[in-house]
C-alpha cells in the first residue's frame, strides 16, 4: 500500500500516525469488507489449481465494518487522540460492501479467510510505521 493511494484503510492509518483527524465520508454507517492480502492469494491460488478457475468466485471477507467503527479502531491502536471529522459522502458511494463467500469455500476445499480485521491492521499501522521511520530518516 502506498500512503496516498486514495484508500481507506491507508488514508486511516496515515492520518492517524500524523495525528490529524480522521476524515469520515457521510455518517460513516456505510460498510466495507476488508481482507488481508494472504487470504486472497490462498484463495486465488486455490481456485487456480482448481477445475473452477475459469468460473466467477467471490473471494474476500464477510464480516462487515462500518467507516466510523473502522476509523475508530485505527485511531485507537495507533494511540492518537486525534478526532474524527466528517466530509460529503461521495456521490455514488456504495451503502454496503458484502461478498458472499459460500461458493468459495464450497468449492475451494473450505476456504476462508483467516487473518482478522485486527490482525490485519496490526500489521498495516506496523508497515506505516516502519516507512514513515525509514523516510523521516533519511538524509
Amino acid at each position: 500500500m502506498h500512503e496516498n493511494d486514495g484508500r481507506v484503510v491507508s488514508n486511516f492509518v496515515v492520518q492517524a500516525l500524523a495525528g490529524q483527524p480522521l476524515t469520515v465520508f457521510g455518517d460513516g454507517q456505510q460498510t466495507r469488507s476488508f481482507c488481508y492480502v494472504s487470504d486472497l492469494i490462498e484463495g486465488f491460488l486455490r481456485l487456480m489449481a482448481s477445475p473452477h478457475g475459469c468460473d466467477p468466485v467471490n473471494l474476500g471477507n464477510p464480516r462487515e465494518t462500518s467507516m466510523l467503527e473502522l476509523a475508530t479502531m485505527v485511531r485507537d491502536m495507533v494511540g492518537s487522540r486525534a478526532g474524527i471529522v466528517h466530509a460529503p459522502l461521495p456521490k455514488d458511494d456504495p451503502v454496503r460492501r458484502n461478498p458472499n463467500i459460500a461458493r468459495a469455500q464450497e468449492l475451494l476445499g473450505g476456504w476462508t479467510p483467516q487473518v482478522s480485521l485486527e490482525r490485519g491492521l496490526e500489521a498495516t499501522i506496523a508497515y506505516f510505521r516502519g516507512l514513515n521511520s525509514r523516510n523521516n530518516g533519511a538524509a
